[in-house]
């Protein structure tokens, strides 16, 4: 099985991963890692380059050091800019590397401009149901702490029907990936009565009690 070059992996995780330590727990060193993780497998399934795909992972969310609303805009920057990548890259890979962070955004209104892009795109998705819930409920306690159990409950509705459900906005771009089967179970979650509500809670009280 092939995996990125160590000297690249040894600066990725010793440069990049820790900057991830200062955003909310729904992006922080486990969303990350799950990305890279994600990509990693579905550029092995389609021959593309592990190196750059690693990186694209690695610093996909660095933009949200800044404003969220333009954070892949930020990160796509951030990637660019840092001349340590020239040890591994030529000036072409950079290029393709910034257009693959910047498009991986799930709002994005365009298509990923290259396989790089439908890679970390796809990737960043984790449409596992619970994965996708417990997320959702983080970043609801972390931006929101001053909301009420039902304020809460009525952002974490909102947002999953607006990216999730069939009319919502998210995008996938692999063909035949685990999230194409997981996306149908969140539908079908969404489209029961009382079940998007008994999802919410069990997990509400599992990150209230566990704090995590």
């Amino acid at each position: 099985m092939e995996h990125p070059s160590l000297d690249l992996m040894e600066f990725v995780e010793q440069q990049i991963l820790p900057r991830y330590t200062a955003f909310d727990r729904a992006h922080g060193l486990g969303h990350v890692n799950a990305v890279i993780a994600s990509s990693l497998e579905l550029a092995r399934n389609t021959g593309a380059d592990i190196n750059m795909v690693y990186t694209i992972a690695a610093y996909h969310a660095l933009g949200l050091e800044g404003p969220r609303a333009i954070h892949h805009m930020t990160s796509g920057r951030i990637l660019q800019t840092d001349a340590r990548l020239k040890r591994w890259f030529n000036a072409e890979q950079i290029k393709v590397m910034r257009e693959a962070v910047e498009d991986h955004r799930a709002s994005s209104s365009h298509a990923p401009r290259s396989i790089y892009g439908r890679i970390v795109a796809e990737a960043d998705r984790q449409l596992e149901p619970t994965m996708v819930f417990m997320r959702t409920i983080q970043y609801g306690l972390d931006h929101y702490p001053e909301m009420s159990v039902e304020e809460q409950w009525k952002r974490f509705r909102e947002h999953i029907e607006n990216k999730y459900a069939r009319q919502g906005y998210i995008h996938l771009w692999v063909p035949g990936s685990k999230n194409e089967q997981y996306l149908a179970q969140i539908r079908n979650i969404v489209e029961t009565p009382g079940a998007l509500r008994a999802a919410f809670d069990k997990l509400y009280k599992q990150c209230i009690i566990n704090n995590v």
